[in-house]
């Protein structure tokens, strides 16, 4: 993100989850985000706004007509320093009130003075949910440019079973940094990512596979994502939870990604191939498990496809960027790469000093143009985002 802090005024209305709001609050900080909370008269009858005000950091606003803090008119204050306004849980009652104009609280009053984003994160019984008036009021408002985040089904707290819970929190906060992330300098562009590592089988029970965790990988679809890209995440096995808003393809060995990759490589404007793919799998794969029995055992490897140059030798106006992993001459083994895979751009790594599992990552991404960008160690997410700035920068 561009700016340093951005401003999220969270509104709190009367429903059972009106604590689960404490969640997004403490989720949102941690982002380093500002959070100003404005509660219904409602939601204090469940959460005392003192509890908001401690987490939040900043005064609870709440009564229309209660005497200022400072100099202003609040309601209109709040609505020129929100970023987003973000009404978690957002009840039917005030669905309603925001889709036929009625301004009668401070929550209301400021939503309609607003030129923010205003985002719904729906909350209440099942039953409500499914009104057709409710159903149609939510359809009003995402016609003027309002945004949902739509509630989960369970076991809700009048104990109907349905869809009507709020999302999970940390899912909320994700999506609001998300829609806060600046620039979103790849809108209508399409980026195409593989990840993890994949498996080559030797028996029912047993394959050859390698040390990515797919963390980066992960971290370019994101950031990607978070800059406006169509996302279409292929990825190996890995441990890591799928990014939302992402296209997720699962595969576990080199021909079942290739076949993906080719599937998906025609409408793709960049193709980032993070995923470290078995280059060798064996000769014979054996149809029951290998039993021990003898003190040693050979199998014979064969090489397997190249997926990288296959998409190089098929690029057609694709931006292809490409990952060396190396233990030894980082640049000049990369550079061959770039060349004899005809790519647009490599991420170099030492994997003898950051290996596969470290959070940060020191990297050089070399250009085709000959040029060498070497990175200071820092997190994945800021390699994808140093990443995307360059590619962006020279396209």
């Amino acid at each position: 993100m561009t700016k340093n802090s951005y401003c999220v005024v969270l509104g709190v209305t009367g429903g059972i989850a009106a604590y689960k709001a404490l969640d997004i609050i403490s989720a949102l900080k941690k982002k380093d985000i500002e959070v100003n909370v404005i509660m219904t008269r409602s939601a204090k009858e469940f959460v005392s706004p003192l509890t908001f005000q401690t987490l939040s950091q900043n005064i609870v606003v709440s009564d229309m007509f209660e005497e200022p803090k400072a100099f202003e008119i609040q309601h209109i204050s709040l609505a020129k320093k929100a970023d987003i306004i973000l009404v978690a849980p957002a009840t039917a009652n005030i669905i309603g009130k925001v889709a036929n104009g009625i301004a009668d609280d401070m929550l209301s009053t400021t939503i309609m003075a607003t030129k923010a984003k205003v985002v719904f994160a729906l909350a209440m019984n099942t039953n409500m949910y499914n009104n057709k008036i409710v159903q149609e009021n939510i359809s009003k408002l995402k016609s003027y440019g309002y945004e949902f985040i739509e509630p989960t089904s369970g076991r809700l707290a009048c104990g109907d079973d349905g869809k009507g819970k709020l999302a999970d929190t940390k899912y909320i906060a994700d999506k609001v940094e998300s829609m806060l992330y600046n620039p979103k300098d790849l809108e209508g562009k399409t980026v195409l990512v593989t990840a993890g590592p994949t498996i080559a089988n030797i028996d029912p029970v047993r394959y050859i596979t390698n040390k990515s965790t797919g963390k980066m990988g992960y971290a370019i679809a994101k950031e990607a994502r978070d800059r406006g890209a169509e996302v279409i995440l292929i990825s190996g096995p890995t441990n890591l939870e799928k990014p939302f808003e992402v296209e997720f393809i699962s595969v576990n060995t080199n021909e079942e990604m290739l076949k993906e990759v080719l599937w998906h490589y025609e409408k793709a404007d960049i193709v980032v191939k993070t995923a470290a793919v078995s280059d060798y799998k064996p000769r014979y794969y054996s149809e029951e498990k290998i039993k021990k029995s003898e003190d040693s055992i050979s199998i014979e490897l064969l090489k397997d496809k190249d997926i990288l140059k296959t998409l190089g030798e098929k690029k057609q106006n694709q931006i292809l960027v490409g990952f060396a992993a190396e233990s030894s001459n980082l640049i000049e083994n990369a550079k061959n790469k770039l060349i004899k895979k005809n790519l647009d751009y490599i991420v170099a790594n030492d994997i003898l000093h950051t290996g596969f599992a470290l959070e940060d990552n020191e990297v050089s991404i070399i250009c085709k143009d000959g040029d060498v960008i070497k990175l200071e160690s820092m997190n994945k997410k800021k390699v994808a985002k140093e990443l995307f700035d360059i590619v962006n920068k020279r396209r």
